[in-house]
Order: structure tokens, then C-alpha cells, then sequence
């Protein structure tokens, strides 16, 4: 009987215990979580979508906008899919994506533009001709056999001309007609790619070396989103004639037509230019120019997983630039932006005068009022021919950014004769300068 009671006692306690260690520990649960609400029926799976069903455009951009906002940020602008993107515009130097734009990358064929400027370079001195003929070495030749590689089917017999070669490059991309106009102009690729670290050196591309005139991976072989949308600008503003050259949509040759690697030439307006690239190292990569409403924007983008994402992501941030920003003039060419003293002239002042438009890029939306402050030693001596520089205009930009703008004599101001200079001479030695 003892044994029995001890039994049922122990029993009693040990469901005492386990009570009130529930209700503590559901306590604790709804202190933590007060608004928990009641459980509820599991919901029915989703049915999957039948095999080789296309997912709906609502789906596909629901899916896209996912996958940017899991994307770190870019350091200036929106995210981006790309690990490298450069957006600029050149007329107003403000920089609207910046994402890692100065770390080196590979440049796979859009170092091809590089090429192309030097070969621009050499037909504007008269240097070489449109009709000028170059070789195709046995290297050329070999560089696009038995590869992936981007080629204009050159062929070891052919004798193309410059023209040939430079359509070649920008529409079909072509390593082969690249390594035929190094060797041409040069001699060598690697006398060629010592020209081309030069002109970079030049053109203010520090973060750039070119191994080779294609693009070809070869180790050292680097360059930077920054450095490419500069290139592409000198490309524009240096060769506004032959630039036209990358708008070209196809070329044939040896029998065989082929379509500009840019394909947003036909896909999104005021596109003009320039140039793709994809290698296994770099992925795949474009530098971009377009022009709407007299703006131009400058995008390089590398680093992309795909062509769609290339095209895709080129065709949202040229959108997002030239819908989300605006040019404000604040001086156009001839306007007047200061009056000099004019020391010993027939008249007492110089107009100073932009030969350049001045503007402002701002967000959509807001009017920007900069600052404009300008720099010149006075009074001018006369003579002054109109057309002289005088000064710079110094802008202040709102991203806080200072931008100088030379100034010039909008007028002719010849000297005084004899009797008034001996008058203004006198007066200045007697009463001095502010009488």
C-alpha cells in the first residue's frame, strides 16, 4: 500500500511539473509574439507550369525587378545586373551610374574601339585611304579557325581594303580584319598595341592596357568602364564624320551578310554606336552612345550573364538617363556672360562671350540655378580681336562639382588714338584708375 501511495504521488507531481512548464513556456511565446495570428490551413501548392510554357510578361518583369533589388548597390544611380556600368553625359561631364567604373576588367572586343580610333586617326591625316589594301598574314587568318572566335571571313588570298576592314570590325566584329589593320599600320600586333597604350596614355585613359588589337583575352589585358565611355566620347567628337561608320547595320562580305553585334541600333531609338564584347573572363559587355532631343549618353556596362540581361539592361538605364535627367542651358554660344574693363580701347569694356553652350544636367523635374562666376585679368589691354580668349566661366554644378568654360571677346576693340591715350594715360597717373 505504501509503495502504491509513493507511486501515485510521485505520478501527481510529475504532471504538475509538465503543466506548469506549459503554461510557461506559452506565456512566454504570446509575450514575444502578442499579435500572433490563429493557425491556419496549409494553402494548395501552386500548380507548376506545364513543360515548354513561356512565363507571362508580367511574370518575366516581376521576376527581373527581383533579382535588381537583391543586387548590392551602385555607388551612384540604380542597381544594376552589371558588375561594371558608366553612365555619362559627356556634354555636361556628369556622371549618372557609377558601379565599380574604375576597377580593371577585361575588355573582350570592346577593345576593338581603340583600333578603330587609330585607324580614324591615320584616315583623317590622309595617312591611309579608304581604298588603301592590307595583307591577311597566315595569324589573322588563324586567329578565327577552329574557334568561337568573331570574324569577317577573311581568307589568306583576299587583298581588302581599309574601308573593308574597318566595316569588318564594327559589324562584324571581326578579330581577323583586327589583326589585319594592326599589322598593316604597324607591322606587328605588338608594335600596334605599344601605339595604342600610347593614345591611351594620351586621351587620359589611366586604367587601361592593350595587349592586342581585338580584344583577344591575353594576360595584363585590362580596362575600365570610365576609360571606355571616354574613348567613345573622343571617338565622337574627334571623328563626327567617320564615327557614322558604327551606326552601319550589316555588311557583307565573301559572300557573306552579317548583322552589326550592336543590335540595339534597330531596337532603341537614337542609338548610334558602338560596340559589344563577350569573353568567358569579362562576360558580356557593351559600350553604348545614343542622341534624343540634342543629348547625348554615353553607357558601358561588362560583367553581364547573357546577351538578353545585355540587352536588357543597356535598354533600361539609356531609358532611365534620358527619362530621369535634363539639360538646362544657361548660356548658349555668343551670350554675354560678363563685362571687362578695356584698358587704353575705344570703348571702355569687352563683352565676354561663351563659344559653347553651358548647361546643367538636374533630376527631372527641378530647375537648377548655379553659380556662375567669371575669371579674367583686367582691365584687358586694346587691341582686342573678337574671338580672343579673355577668361573661363566657372560654373558651379549641383552635384557639387566646379566646371570652367573659356571666355572670349565678343567684340573687336581697337586702341584709342594718340590724344586719348596721353588723356587716359594722364588721368590714371594724376586722379588714378577709379576717377
Amino acid at each position: 500500500m505504501l509503495v502504491s501511495w509513493r507511486i501515485d504521488r510521485i505520478l501527481l507531481a510529475l504532471v504538475a511539473v509538465a503543466a506548469l512548464g506549459g503554461v510557461a513556456i506559452d506565456s512566454f511565446a504570446q509575450q514575444q509574439d502578442p499579435k500572433r495570428p490563429p493557425a491556419q490551413k496549409p494553402a494548395k501548392p501552386a500548380q507548376k507550369p506545364q513543360a515548354g510554357a513561356k512565363p507571362s510578361a508580367k511574370a518575366a518583369k516581376a521576376e527581373a525587378a527581383a533579382r535588381l533589388e537583391a543586387l548590392p548597390p551602385s555607388q551612384i544611380g540604380i542597381p544594376t545586373l552589371a558588375q561594371h556600368a558608366f553612365l555619362i553625359d559627356p556634354q555636361t561631364s556628369t556622371v549618372l551610374l557609377f558601379k565599380d567604373a574604375d576597377k580593371p576588367m577585361a575588355p573582350s572586343s570592346m577593345a576593338k574601339m581603340m583600333t578603330v580610333y587609330l585607324l580614324f586617326e591615320d584616315l583623317t591625316s590622309g595617312k591611309l585611304k579608304m581604298d588603301t589594301r592590307f595583307k591577311v598574314s597566315e595569324r589573322a587568318y588563324a586567329i578565327t579557325r577552329g574557334t568561337h572566335s568573331s570574324t569577317m571571313f577573311l581568307e589568306m588570298t583576299d587583298n581588302p581594303t581599309v574601308g573593308e576592314l574597318l566595316q569588318g570590325i564594327i559589324v562584324d566584329s571581326g578579330n581577323d580584319a583586327s589583326v589585319a589593320v594592326a599589322e598593316g599600320m604597324a607591322g606587328s600586333e605588338e608594335a600596334f598595341a605599344d601605339r595604342m597604350n600610347k593614345k591611351a596614355r594620351e586621351l587620359g585613359l589611366t586604367g587601361s592596357v592593350f595587349k592586342n588589337a581585338s580584344g583577344w583575352p591575353a594576360e595584363g589585358q585590362m580596362v575600365t568602364a570610365r576609360d571606355l565611355a571616354l574613348l567613345a566620347w573622343h571617338t565622337i567628337n574627334d571623328f563626327p564624320e567617320l564615327y557614322k561608320h558604327y551606326a552601319q547595320q550589316t555588311f557583307t562580305f565573301n559572300g557573306k551578310t552579317q548583322p552589326n553585334r550592336n543590335l540595339e541600333l534597330k531596337r532603341l531609338p537614337g542609338v548610334d554606336g558602338l560596340k559589344t564584347g563577350h569573353t568567358e573572363e569579362g562576360g558580356f559587355g557593351q559600350t553604348t552612345s545614343a542622341v534624343r532631343n540634342g543629348r547625348r549618353l554615353i553607357l558601358v556596362l561588362n560583367g553581364l550573364g547573357s546577351m538578353g540581361d545585355r540587352a536588357s539592361e543597356t535598354t533600361r538605364l539609356l531609358e532611365w538617363g534620358f527619362s530621369s535627367f535634363t539639360n538646362t542651358t544657361i548660356f548658349k554660344p555668343g551670350d554675354t556672360v560678363a563685362e571687362a574693363p578695356v584698358w587704353l580701347g575705344a570703348q571702355d569694356t569687352v563683352p565676354l562671350v561663351v563659344s559653347r553652350s553651358i548647361q546643367v544636367t538636374a533630376p527631372a523635374g527641378q530647375t537648377p540655378n548655379p553659380r556662375v562666376v567669371a575669371k579674367f585679368d583686367g582691365p584687358v589691354p586694346a587691341p582686342i580681336a573678337k574671338g580672343t580668349k579673355v577668361g573661363t566661366a566657372s560654373v558651379s554644378l549641383p552635384d557639387g562639382r566646379t566646371m570652367d568654360y573659356p571666355l572670349e571677346a565678343g567684340a573687336d576693340v581697337p586702341r584709342k588714338g594718340l590724344v586719348g591715350r596721353v588723356f587716359t594715360l594722364a588721368r590714371h597717373y594724376l586722379l588714378g584708375w577709379l576717377s
